[in-house]
């Protein structure tokens, strides 16, 4: 179980992987669930946890509803008696278990979805999910004894969200991917400006690691370095 600990000794470990990551934190006086994973990952999440002497949960904090995030949701609040916390732009979806699958980014993905997404839409909807908090710009948790904020990040999806730790530490969601070394870019998005937009709202911070949804931790430089390819590319097209 890979683990990371800030300067102020907040512990994040990552309880689950595979098809997505499952972060674990734990603060001085509470404990959080970051996503939950597709379905298919059910019992190796609850079994991690067991493993881990969890049995309650403050707060289950949900980087957006895609299947591959929220699937289990309902059953990590029902054992565990979490809060749920997700962005209001997807409470609805979470409460459908009906979450839209965004856009790919590249041709390869842009054709998968093209010719694959709607069939694999009504094959991922999951249990509903009742939230419990709702984020709309930021929230904070500094009056609960821990140094943790959720920001708005949206861009992969309209309620994409992150978490940062410390200022030090970023549990990034889809907002980056980490599935090839150097690179950061995610395969699915729903709006590249806005992505482009929370990429420099994550740089505004302090955090020097990004431990997104899929792959391994992203560094700093590597982020700075694709936004600035990114806004480039952007200027060349505009100035055309």
């Amino acid at each position: 179980m890979k683990t990371f600990r800030t300067s102020k000794g907040i512990l994040i470990q990552k309880i689950a992987g595979g098809r997505s990551n499952v972060f674990l934190v734990k603060a001085s006086r509470e404990i959080f669930l970051i996503d939950t994973g597709p379905a298919f990952m059910r019992n190796q999440l609850l079994k991690r946890l067991q493993k881990a002497g969890i049995e309650s949960i403050d707060y289950l904090i949900l980087t957006h509803t895609h299947f591959d995030h929220a699937a289990n949701a309902s059953i990590i609040k029902e054992r565990t008696g979490a809060k749920v916390i997700v962005h209001a732009n997807e409470a609805a979806y979470l409460l459908s278990g009906d979450s839209p699958i965004p856009h790919g980014s590249n041709l390869f993905t842009s054709w998968l979805i093209k010719d694959f997404g709607k069939m694999v839409q009504k094959q991922v909807i999951y249990p509903s999910c009742q939230a419990d908090i709702l984020v709309n710009n930021e929230f904070t948790f500094l009056n609960h004894g821990s140094d943790i904020r959720i920001i708005h990040t949206p861009g992969h999806s309209s309620g994409s969200m992150c978490i940062i730790i410390d200022n030090e530490i970023a549990l990034a969601g889809d907002t980056l991917v980490g599935t090839i070394p150097g690179k950061c870019f995610p395969p699915f998005l729903d709006d590249m400006p806005e992505l482009i937009h929370s990429w420099q709202e994550l740089l505004k911070t302090e955090c020097t690691i990004f431990l997104p949804s899929h792959g391994s931790e992203v560094r700093r430089e590597v982020v700075a370095k694709k936004l600035a390819k990114e806004i480039a590319l952007q200027n060349s097209f505009a100035a055309r």
